[in-house]
């Protein structure tokens, strides 16, 4: 089966429509549920109106929209305009503290997409308040974030929700349910190419008047403060380490997703992770041009595995290109599983997959399905989960949590350098063998923006 798409048409397709993704049953019913009805709106606050999250003012005026917050005035009035009439008394914020303030009564459920190092702030002070939230990815800045955020959802018992939009559609859960049924025998080897190459070594660009309309003190947030120059809002600020995920944040939710479900990589307790090939970044920007290897032993019934990562398709390893010649087919943003008995590849954001070669799909037997499928894309799993109960597909305890710490473990071995092995102990989240890269994992936060 082959199920093809770019990547753009794949997050419009899923966003908010009818999709499909993994997940469990709650096992207690959170508050705000005690007086819902599936037909009842949602009080919702979004917090920033452009970029990935230009879609979630139209999905909060479909409910009830309480504040729209940005630091950016004309992308607020552009989103403000935009739900004119469909969103009587919502109100505007620069600042998403003072939003909580003054809205937080009237909330149901916050939408976040900001860039990286305000996902937490933004999405700790919902939890905090007892609200139900939705994040872009990755859902944290660091491995810390992720963990604090995981304990603090469960400890509230607040519905969380990650945007990894792949794992809301039915590609994610055919892969884990064909491997699980042994369709390619165990796999003990997969490649992903991220397809993106943030970072760089430069110098600061020299600084710059603030643009009008920008509210920079706002947008630096829990940041260390700097003048505004350029390479920063409003997408370039992905390959600082001050703000951004790199490459690894940007695109491991999307295409290490269907591997972390399918080879069930949440179950190790520990594994190494190693740079094997890099471009040394600096101290403010990523390295570049990554090979990353997590190396997991032994889950259960599946064999330790070898996750092989690259930041793009110009480092596609030999074993990928002798695939790509001997069946003839291309790959791209992807991943590819070898399994002892044969071949299976996911695509980017799990868009599609297919078996290869493409005709061993018809002498493998359709899997039985054993993983639930979604209400919607993120956004509207969340919203269907609030009002009818269940957990959300993507949420932060059992599915975002584990995988976006994963992936940003990934950190450590990019700071370590080449030919360091990390070994990540994940119950005590640490890295036990080079203590010094610990402090990777966490960040120091300016006064009043903390978790």
């Amino acid at each position: 089966m082959s199920l093809r798409s770019t990547r753009r048409e794949f997050l419009t397709r899923t966003g908010l429509a009818v999709g499909a993704a993994a997940g469990v049953q709650a096992l207690g019913v959170p508050a705000v549920l005690a007086e819902r009805s599936p037909n009842s709106k949602l009080g919702v606050a979004v917090i920033a109106c452009g970029g990935m999250g230009g879609g979630n003012p139209d999905a909060a005026a479909d409910q009830r929209a309480v504040a729209l917050v940005d630091v950016d005035e004309n992308i607020l009035g552009r989103a403000l305009e935009r739900i004119k009439g469909r969103a009587p008394g919502v109100r505007t914020f620069y600042d998403y503290r003072k939003m909580y303030d003054a809205c937080g009564k009237d909330l149901d459920v916050v939408l976040i997409a900001t860039p990286d190092h305000h996902h937490a702030p933004a999405a700790m002070r919902a939890i905090k308040l007892g609200k139900a939230v939705f994040v872009q990815k990755p859902m944290a800045h660091d491995v810390a974030e992720c963990y604090a955020l995981m304990k603090a959802a469960k400890e509230k018992n607040v519905m969380t929700q990650m945007g990894n939009q792949g794992h809301y559609g039915e590609t994610i859960r055919l892969v884990a349910e064909y491997i699980w049924n042994g369709a390619i025998g165990n796999v003990t080897e997969t490649h992903t190419i991220f397809g993106r190459n943030f970072g760089g070594h430069g110098k600061r660009p020299p600084s710059k008047p603030v643009p009008k309309g920008l509210h920079w003190d706002e947008w630096l947030g829990p940041a260390r403060f700097r003048e505004y120059h350029d390479g920063l809002h409003t997408f370039s600020w992905r390959s600082w380490k001050e703000f951004g995920t790199g490459t690894i944040g940007d695109m491991a939710c999307h295409n290490l997703d269907v591997l972390f479900l399918a080879l069930k990589v949440a179950e190790a307790k520990k594994y190494t992770i190693e740079c094997l090939a890099q471009t040394p970044g600096n101290d403010e920007m990523y390295a570049t041009d990554n090979h990353l290897l997590w190396t997991v032993p032994a889950r259960g019934d599946m064999p330790e595995v070898k996750i092989h990562a690259y930041d793009h398709g110009g480092l596609m390893p030999k074993a990928m290109k002798d695939v790509q010649e001997q069946y003839k087919i291309k790959f791209g943003e992807c991943t590819l599983f070898v399994g002892q008995k044969g071949l299976m590849r996911s695509e980017g954001t799990a868009g599609g997959w297919q078996f290869i070669p493409y005709e061993r799909g018809k002498e493998v037997p359709k899997p039985p399905k054993v993983l639930p499928r979604a209400h919607g894309g993120p956004v509207g799993d969340l919203f269907w989960c609030l009002k009818n109960g269940g957990t959300p597909c993507s949420d932060f305890v059992t599915a975002a949590g584990p995988l976006a710490s994963f992936a940003l473990s990934g950190h450590l071995a990019m700071a370590a350098g080449v030919g360091k092995k990390v070994e990540w102990d994940v119950e005590k989240a640490e890295c036990t063998n080079l203590p010094e890269v610990n402090q990777f994992a966490h960040r120091e936060y300016r006064p009043g923006w903390e978790l």
